[in-house]
């Protein structure tokens, strides 16, 4: 039997006496298996011949080994079939990078980072030509672990904790000023966490109990401040007003002896002679002297019953000339 060939034995039952009879017969399958070749062939042929790049990539084509410059975009391409084409994301890509670094105060602080790149397009073939496609650990973590040192070395710790802003700018500065020539673009660096050893962190901890309490001290001290002088103010304000009705009082005891010293001058310049003689003659009862001499009026009542009768002299008589 030939190698092209193929024997087929089929069972025939004779309706007369009910004996299978044996039929054979060769079939030739060589068309058959040589159109199923081709159409493999031609599959295979027409996959290796044919590329599709996603978006936010592009397709760096190596002939035997050679690195070609023209990059494919995105889309549908013909390719040699002994051509490779190496895929490059050029998207915005996050790689986290855990770091330690020195402080200027010579603290080790360990940094957590994600880093957000990309790859340029027009040098995703000289990433491939001189990297490779583990740039990642060849090339972007290596510069992040030296700058991160380099800026760290400027900052105390506890002051690299309030100048993360300004620890994440240096960082996309300086490592775009280092990647950029390699076609790595750094868009992002955020700083995920800062980490100290337990003795440091124990320190701050210890020294923001401190100055809570000198806080609570000075303010307790700026209260008793204000009491005092709270209170100093209040003393001058009660002096001020024990001074201003000392005042008022004085003014009043000077008015008033004024008034009653123009009210007594009113009344001496009012008692003349004749007011006098007015007045003692409103007041007399009517009873004349008892005895009346040249120079003296006796009243009745300044003569005592006890009083032994005197002789009244007569004056003396004059002659008249």
């Amino acid at each position: 039997m030939s190698l092209f060939t193929k024997e087929v034995t089929r069972e025939k039952r004779n309706p007369n006496g009910g004996v299978t009879m044996e039929v054979k017969k060769t079939v030739r399958v060589v068309p058959v298996v040589l159109t199923a070749l081709v159409i493999v062939l031609i599959l295979s042929l027409g996959i290796s011949c044919t590329t599709v790049i996603e978006a936010g990539h592009t397709g760096v084509v190596s002939t035997f080994g050679k690195v070609s410059e023209d990059v494919l975009q995105e889309g549908f391409h013909f390719k040699a079939p002994w051509q490779k084409v190496t895929m490059m994301d050029n998207r915005i890509v996050k790689l986290e990078v855990m770091t330690e670094a020195f402080s200027s105060d010579l603290q080790t602080v360990s940094v957590n980072l994600a880093v957000n790149y990309r790859v340029d397009t027009s040098m995703s073939y000289s990433i491939v030509k001189n990297i490779g496609t583990g740039y990642e650990s060849v090339l972007i973590t290596p510069a992040v672990n030296e700058v991160m040192k380099s800026i760290m070395a400027s900052y105390t710790a506890e002051a690299s904790i309030a100048s993360r802003n300004a620890v994440s700018t240096a960082l996309v500065e300086q490592l775009n000023d280092k990647l950029s020539g390699s076609g790595i673009h750094i868009t992002d660096i955020n700083i995920i966490d800062f980490d100290f050893s337990e003795a440091y962190i124990a320190a701050i901890e210890a020294k923001q109990v401190e100055a809570q309490k000198k806080l609570q001290a000075e303010i307790e001290q700026e209260r008793l401040t204000m009491e005092r002088e709270a209170e100093a103010k209040r003393q001058v304000i009660a002096a001020e007003s024990a001074a201003e009705v000392a005042k008022i009082e004085a003014d009043a005891s000077k008015y008033a002896a004024e008034r009653e010293a123009e009210a007594n001058q009113k009344i001496s310049e009012s008692l003349t002679d004749m007011f006098i003689e007015y007045t003692k003659a409103q007041n007399w009862n009517g009873e004349l002297p008892t005895v009346m001499g040249s120079d003296t009026i006796i009243g009745y009542g300044e003569i005592s019953p006890d009083t032994p009768d005197t002789p009244v002299t007569p004056a003396p008589t004059t002659p008249a000339d």
